[in-house]
């Protein structure tokens, strides 16, 4: 089945969002791995980022990993969400199947609003391991994640209603 049209420049912006809505997310964890408790007292940084290099590892790999996933989302609005680049060895030019793209698309749907609706309710949950003030502020840079989700879900409708 061969791309039908282009997506319009609204989705474009909503997958392009992704990527900065989960940025002060990954650059507050990189900066816990970096060493500065950034909200938590001195014992909830030893607990979130362990001495040593496991926790900074994690932290920046979990980062790192969030930022891809995110990325992943302009796949939906982007020429090589549609066919793979001819660089791409052996399947290079060909169209990709729908199902290779949507699948992921509403499984990610279900884990992102799993995992970041509850941080709509961020306020509501005690966290006596933070200060009042990196409390107020780590609520504010997760918030925006909890919008993930529901972009994802409508590229991913927009997605097959042009495949």
């Amino acid at each position: 089945m061969a791309p039908t049209s282009a997506p319009p420049t609204w989705q474009h912006r909503a997958a392009h969002a992704v990527t900065l809505l989960a940025l002060p997310s990954c650059l507050w964890r990189i900066g816990l791995a970096l060493g500065f408790p950034l909200g938590y007292t001195d014992e909830g940084h030893r607990i979130i980022c362990p001495p040593g290099l496991a926790g900074p590892v994690y932290l920046i790999g979990l980062s790192v990993a969030t930022e891809i996933a995110a990325l992943l989302t302009l796949g939906l609005v982007q020429r090589w969400g549609e066919v793979v680049p001819r660089w791409v060895p052996v399947i290079g030019g060909r169209t990709v199947p729908v199902p290779a793209v949507l699948i992921p698309a509403w499984i990610g749907v279900a884990a992102l609003g799993a995992l970041w609706t509850p941080f709509a309710f961020w306020w509501a949950m005690p966290h006596d391991d933070m200060t009042p003030a990196g409390h107020t502020l780590v609520g504010f840079l997760y918030l925006p994640l909890v919008a993930w989700a529901p972009i994802l879900a409508v590229l991913a409708v927009s997605y097959r209603r042009r495949r």
